[in-house]
């Protein structure tokens, strides 16, 4: 493909959302989560859970926009730090749920005032109306893709 012939809005855009994401993802585990021994995924998982409180893997694997293989494996290793446990559904053994634990519930009570301080800096740039545009736009864009 020709660069001129390129729709360099999009890839502006792409570019961008791409950027912060990393920034983000990177910010988040430089500064907050690794005292915590959480990766990004394992916190969005831990924060879903948090919310959810019980919820089936499949659900958690569609919530978090992970595989159901990585909710396998994140969700081991949050076991063994005690921020969780699996329970095999009575009825039908072929599902299993995730519960998050008094010390999962405890660690996300620690950790999100300093996660939410970072959100705050990170869009402090930006006043209130612009940052319900951006919110506007992404989300626009996450429900055209379906992500």
């Amino acid at each position: 493909m020709p660069l001129g012939s390129l729709d360099l809005d999009a890839v502006s855009v792409v570019t961008n959302i791409y950027r912060v994401a990393q920034g983000l993802r990177n910010k988040m585990e430089r500064e907050v989560l690794s005292k915590y021994g959480l990766s990004w995924t394992s916190f969005s998982i831990l924060y879903d859970l948090s919310i959810w409180k019980a919820i089936e893997t499949k659900k958690l694997a569609e919530s978090a926009a992970v595989s159901k293989a990585t909710i396998s494996n994140i969700t081991k290793t949050l076991e063994k730090k005690e921020l969780c446990y699996r329970k095999t559904d009575t009825r039908d053994r072929r599902i299993t749920y995730v519960m998050i634990t008094a010390k999962g519930i405890q660690v996300m009570e620690e950790l999100y005032p300093e996660f939410h301080k970072r959100e705050v800096e990170i869009v402090s740039g930006l006043t209130v109306n612009e940052q319900k545009s951006v919110t506007e736009l992404l989300r626009k864009v996450i429900r055209k893709n379906q992500f």
